[in-house]
């Protein structure tokens, strides 16, 4: 019987995340599973302490990954969608996204406090363009500082005292078991998490016929449905905006919507903001489920024409909101 080699980043949440996708590969299909650690240029650039922020760093965590899978090295890549660049990569595949963390940030701060509980001019630790706009545009009167580094590091900021507090991804202390290390969880109304935040994609080989057949059993539809939309208006902007961005669909159930006879619906919300978060485009829209690109691709025009390429981010804006590098 075939061993399903799952390629992964070093870091710990990268393993716990392939580790579960291992499992799900076994449950499911009766297949063997096994881990290859891989280091990316991701990886060594954190782990050289080198910022994301202000660069190009779309796809630095995923291209290692497919390099391996192209080259046979590995059968199946796991990533944090979030991670993932919008462009299709030639020969590879997506070919499913199993079920999905809780997309929502979180705060990890002093004393149990929340984001409204810490004093003016607090420190507040993130790597990510996104939140750091987003928590200026809450006009908060907080300082903003730029870290890298795993959990435990930017955590460990705050433990210390270097820092009042840090955001990161729930779904990444989730999955590592440290979900009561955070002290809020911020509503997507604060800030709208990252395009795919929360999701695994788990790519193969276009010409491994086999395995695609093996694993679509492992796709999740509604959450394909969502994070589709997500990366649609995402790539859409990307055409003519540099902003940070952030994106969130939820597939709304006929039940919910009062028509039991009805179908259900695709909910999209979205905001592209300046660096400094004092201006910003948010839009939101509604479609079928089946026209996830559609509506993306719609909403992120709109945004575009109501002035989203035009919020004055200097240079290139990072797309990257991974919160794990490798432990040492």
């Amino acid at each position: 019987m075939r061993t399903v080699r799952i390629g992964t980043r070093r870091s710990l949440l990268a393993r716990t995340q392939s580790q579960w996708v291992a499992d799900l590969v076994t449950a499911r299909t009766g297949h063997p599973a096994e881990l290859v650690e891989i280091t990316t240029d991701g990886d060594r650039s954190q782990a050289a302490g080198t910022s994301l922020v202000g660069s190009a760093s779309t796809g630095v965590f995923v291209s290692a990954l497919r390099e391996a899978l192209l080259a046979g090295q590995v059968d199946l890549a796991v990533h944090s969608l979030k991670d993932l660049p919008t462009a299709p990569e030639p020969g590879i595949t997506l070919v499913a996204v199993p079920g999905r963390e809780d997309p929502r940030d979180v705060v990890v701060a002093r004393d149990g406090l929340t984001l409204g509980e810490l004093p003016v001019g607090s420190r507040i630790g993130t790597g990510s363009p996104r939140r750091a706009a987003q928590l200026h545009a809450l006009g908060l009167g907080l300082e903003v500082v730029a870290i890298r580094g795993n959990v435990d590091t930017r955590i460990g900021t705050v433990t210390r005292g270097d820092l009042d507090a840090v955001v990161l991804a729930r779904a990444g202390l989730a999955r590592i078991e440290r979900l009561h290390e955070a002290t809020e969880v911020l509503d997507p109304l604060q800030m709208l998490p990252a395009p795919g935040q929360g999701a695994l994609a788990l790519e193969c080989r276009d010409d491994d016929t086999e395995l695609r057949h093996l694993l679509a059993p492992l796709d999740e539809p509604d959450v394909r449905a969502a994070v589709t939309a997500e990366r649609a208006v995402l790539a859409t902007l990307e055409g003519g905006c540099s902003a940070p961005i952030g994106a969130l669909a939820d597939v709304v159930e006929a039940d919910d919507l009062d028509d039991p006879e009805g179908s259900p619906e695709l909910w999209l919300r979205a905001i592209a903001l300046s660096a400094d978060g004092t201006l910003s485009v948010r839009m939101s829209a509604t479609g079928s489920v089946a026209d996830a690109v559609g509506v993306g691709t719609r909403l992120g025009g709109e945004m575009l024409a109501e002035g989203a390429g035009q919020l004055d981010q200097p240079g290139p804006a990072s797309t990257s909101d991974t919160d794990e590098v490798p432990h040492a």
